[in-house]
């Protein structure tokens, strides 16, 4: 009589029938490579505690011998000095990324929708010239982009930086192919013959169908703008961004050296908060979410 392979379970649900050793070596993997990319972050931390005489050893040392937070200390000391509150440095930052990650979220999901839910005439020839547009860098559309700005009057405003976030074309395409492979066209259309209307089936349908691709969206939109640093459309030093208040202390010289390895740390923190929530409902999301007609 033939032996039969023995299903493994854990909490008496049946898992990959893989051996213990498979699982071993996957997750030592796992964690070497956690590990390997981790490092860059350690090592912005470690130097953020480094005493000046310890920032320019070289090769870089991945350990501190004399700890402190000096750094950080003359950090707050720059930033009471300034005759710009850093506080006003850190409101614009948080106003242009939220408000820009925001504008971008909506816009790119409603249009992505339109694009591969609705059928319009051009659509297709729309589309080619969206995915045309991913080509261009923004070096060189800067001088056409700059007449615009000019032309609406919105130089030295903050629509300036808000409103091209809104229109970048990267958030769309990813959108849009998300919702073509993910957001099933049987289910729209019985939500339609249900009586839902387009913004109703949108809003509680197909968009929590493509929850990790929003979600990814928020992540690379609010990280790029949280770095946007001095821009040529703003001049005000009242509309200037924290990471233009940072690049102001690193050209102090080497003696503010310590304090922008500080101010490295804080220019860190949020973009990585944001990254890990939004990592764990991508993750439950993935999972969750699969569809077959």
């Amino acid at each position: 009589m033939a032996k039969v392979a023995k299903l493994r379970t854990r909490k008496h649900a049946v898992v990959l029938n893989r051996s213990r050793g498979g699982d071993t070596g996957i997750a030592v993997m796992l964690i070497l490579m956690g590990a390997f990319m981790f490092l860059p972050m350690l090592y912005v931390v470690l130097n953020s505690l480094k005493p000046l005489d310890e920032l320019w050893y070289y090769p870089p040392r991945f350990y501190v011998v004399n700890p402190t937070f000096q750094n950080f200390s003359d950090l707050f000391r720059l930033m009471n000095t300034s005759w710009v509150p850093f506080s006003r440095y850190l409101f614009n930052t948080l106003l242009i990324s939220v408000v820009g990650t925001l504008g971008n979220l909506i816009l790119s999901s409603m249009a992505a929708y339109a694009l591969s839910k609705i059928k319009f005439p051009g659509r297709d020839w729309m589309f080619q010239l969206i995915v045309m547009s991913l080509m261009f860098s923004a070096q060189a559309s800067a001088i056409a982009n700059f007449i615009l700005m000019s032309a609406l009057h919105w130089i030295d405003t903050y629509f300036a930086i808000i409103i091209p976030a809104w229109g970048s074309t990267l958030g769309l395409y990813l959108m849009k192919q998300f919702m073509e492979s993910s957001v099933s066209d049987a289910v729209l259309e019985s939500a339609r013959l249900d009586g839902s209307s387009e913004l109703n089936t949108f809003l509680k349908i197909a968009m929590p169908m493509v929850k990790p691709a929003w979600l990814t969206l928020i992540v690379y939109s609010f990280q790029g703008l949280w770095q946007t640093g001095s821009s040529i459309y703003i001049y005000s030093e009242e509309l200037k961004t924290f990471s233009y208040a940072i690049s102001q202390i690193l050209s102090g010289g080497i003696v503010r050296q310590g304090a922008a390895a500080a101010a490295s740390v804080v220019m860190m923190i949020v973009p990585i908060a944001v990254f890990v929530v939004s990592q764990s409902n991508i993750m439950e999301t993935m999972a969750t979410s699969g569809m077959k007609d």
